[in-house]
C-alpha cells in the first residue's frame, strides 16, 4: 500500500502542476493567509486489513510569507510499534502487539521557507493513547510526545488555490507513559525514532 501512495504521488506531480511559485508575496493579488489541508496517507484507510482508521486535519495561518504555524489534529489506530523499520513493514514481517493502540493527537508546528519552495518545518504531537488487547479490552491509558522535523518543497496549483507539499522528515518521541509491559516487550528491540516521507496537501483561503 505504501508503494501505491508513493507512485500516486508522483503521477500528481507530473501530470497536474500547473504552476510552480517560488514563495508567497503580500503583495500578490493571489496571496492567502490561511489554509486548510490533511495528507495523501488516508488513502491507506482503503485498505481492508488492519485498517488504521487514519484522521488528519490540518490548519495553517501565514504570519508573514515565509513564516507558518499549524495546528493538526490526527486520529489513527495501530497495532506494531512505530520505530519498525520500513523493510518489515513493506514485507509484512513487522512485530504485531498483542492488541493494537488508539491515538488521538493535537499537533502544533511551525514551518519556515528558505529559497523558492524549499521549506523545513517542526511539529509536537500531542498522542493521547488508548490501549487495547485482543479481545477489544481497554488495558491502559498512556501519553507520547512526538517530535517530527520534516524538509520539503511546496508546490501551488491553479493560481496558488490549492498546494502539495512532498518531504521527508524523521519522527522521535522522547516521552512515552505508561505502556503496558505486553506492549513493551515488543516494541524495546526497535529505535525511539522512524524516518517517514511526508504527502500534505491544501487548499488556501
Amino acid at each position: 500500500m505504501h508503494k501505491k501512495i508513493v507512485g500516486i504521488v508522483f503521477v500528481i506531480i507530473m501530470t497536474n502542476m500547473l504552476q510552480l511559485k517560488a514563495q508567497y508575496d503580500e503583495s500578490d493579488t493571489t496571496y492567502k493567509r490561511w489554509y486548510v489541508g490533511s495528507t495523501l496517507y488516508l488513502l491507506g484507510n482503503f485498505v481492508e486489513k488492519r485498517n488504521p482508521e487514519y484522521v488528519q486535519v490540518n490548519f495553517g495561518y501565514r504570519i508573514t510569507p515565509k513564516d507558518i504555524i499549524h495546528f493538526r489534529f490526527k486520529r489513527s489506530v495501530y497495532d506494531w510499534p512505530l520505530g519498525t523499520p520500513w523493510e518489515k513493514i513493506f514485507d509484512g514481517t513487522e512485530d504485531i502487539y498483542p492488541g493494537h493502540a488508539r491515538i488521538l493527537a493535537p499537533t502544533l508546528g511551525y514551518q519556515r521557507f528558505w529559497w523558492e519552495g524549499v521549506y523545513t518545518s517542526v511539529y509536537a504531537l500531542n498522542a493521547f493513547e488508548k490501549y487495547m488487547d485482543e479481545n477489544n479490552k481497554t488495558i491502559g491509558n498512556g501519553y507520547t510526545l512526538y517530535l517530527d522535523f520534516y524538509v520539503g518543497y511546496h508546490f501551488t496549483f491553479f493560481n496558488n488555490l490549492f498546494f502539495f507539499e512532498p518531504a521527508i522528515g524523521i519522527s522521535y518521541w522522547p516521552l512515552r507513559t505508561n505502556i503496558p509491559e505486553s506492549f513493551k516487550s515488543v516494541e524495546k528491540q526497535w529505535p525511539d525514532y522512524f524516518i517517514q516521507p511526508g504527502f500534505d496537501f491544501g487548499f488556501n483561503f
